[in-house]
């Protein structure tokens, strides 16, 4: 049987309930169960502010656009960002009309500080941080900057739900905090292939409640007020309402938000599975020696890591894909570097280790379905690949 890079769990039974109540209700839209999910999002994480929408991509969109109304930044400011992530994320600060600038990475594939610095401009008004595979890399770091240079941070954690950073004392471990609680925009993602899958979705968290407010009414077409606020207990309808912007038809509904009550429930037993995975393939493969060396991408030890993703680099990283698939093993490549697609070209040869990176980079299978007899299996397919 072939094992896939990602297969998502879902259970059944429990979701079908979830969904049943929105169906013998007879509202399966904004509201009901978005606002629940919503409540039980900020109980796990902390959040204070949670908007539920239909993904991650339209998240970002909406969460920049909220930032650059509410602190007139002008078309053409910029937002410094890495090449080594899905489109969507570069995509959403074209959709507002500003300039994404590439900073490199480092070797935690997330971005490298200095070069982030060494690009920041008058017309630098963000930085948009993405958490890899559910990694917080120099995150720290970034953020100091961002507050040294009094920018906006962004964080794209479509891979970190569950990631907690660790505060210590003296090597000891005092309390955990979700990702994200310090930046001033999180946007998570619940698509399909995630740690916690809706079939799509994303979570927009703002530290500022009025920009919560905000981005609120610009997901459903800048109307003022949702169709079930304006709905009472006894079934009469408000009508009325105002239109103050520009908005989207971009809010999450309650089918997939009875998808994510229950996925949430197991998320801290599934990111457990998914570190003791990638605990099997490093005992294997940081002691491995090669011609075609297998480095494990180094996971930052001040988090508890959602393990999204599990990447290795390897030096011939098209022939390795190719004796994997051959063996009915099917992983993925998380990412291209985004400066060799024609659309953001102009940055290419600007971030050499994300481009000598995305020439290596593989993204190992990583499930919940996954037995442990799978996970030998990838292990000795990788390890005779990279000797072919």
């Amino acid at each position: 049987m072939a094992i896939q890079v990602f297969k998502p769990k879902y259970r059944v039974d429990e979701v079908l309930e979830e969904i049943k109540e929105c169906l013998e209700i007879g509202w399966t839209g904004l509201g009901y169960k978005t606002e629940r999910f919503e409540q039980a999002w900020n109980q796990y994480t902390g959040f204070k502010n949670s908007h539920f929408v239909a993904s991650n991509t339209v998240g970002l969109q909406i969460a920049i656009k909220v930032l650059k109304d509410a602190n007139k930044w002008k078309n053409g400011d910029e937002i410094i960002t890495t090449p080594l992530t899905f489109v969507s994320s570069n995509h959403a600060v074209l959709y507002n009309n500003l300039q994404p600038v590439f900073a490199d990475v480092d070797d935690q594939l997330c971005l490298d500080p200095k070069s982030v610095e060494a690009r920041i401009t008058k017309k630098t008004k963000a930085v948009m941080f993405v958490g890899l595979g559910g990694n917080i890399g120099q995150y720290k770091a970034i953020k100091e900057l961002c507050d040294k240079y009094d920018l906006k941070l962004i964080l794209d954690a479509a891979h970190m739900a569950g990631t907690k950073v660790v505060n210590q004392y003296h090597g000891t471990i005092i309390t955990t905090d979700h990702a994200g609680l310090d930046a001033d925009v999180s946007v998570f993602s619940f698509q399909s292939v995630k740690n916690l899958p809706t079939a799509d979705g994303g979570m927009v968290c703002f530290k500022n409640k009025d920009y919560d407010a905000l981005a609120r009414k610009l997901s459903w077409l800048g109307i003022d007020k949702d169709t079930f606020n304006r709905t009472n207990s006894k079934g009469s309808y408000k009508w009325d309402y105002d239109v103050i912007d520009v908005g989207f038809k971009a809010h999450g509904n309650s089918i997939m938000a009875s998808m994510g009550l229950v996925a949430l429930k197991y998320l801290d037993e599934d990111n457990a599975r998914r570190r003791e995975i990638c605990e099997i393939y490093n005992k294997e493969f940081f002691s491995l020696e090669s011609d075609n060396l297998i480095t494990p991408i180094f996971h930052n030890p001040e988090c508890i890591s959602s393990r999204h993703i599990y990447q290795i680099r390897v030096a011939n990283r098209d022939q390795v894909m190719e004796f994997l698939n051959a063996n009915d093993i099917f992983p993925g490549v998380h990412y291209k570097d985004n400066t060799q697609y024609e659309m953001y070209s102009y940055a290419q040869g600007s971030c050499p280790n994300a481009a000598q990176i995305s020439k290596e980079v593989i993204s190992l299978p990583l499930h919940m379905y996954l037995t442990n007899e799978d996970i030998q299996k990838v292990i000795d397919v990788v390890k005779k690949a990279v000797k072919w």
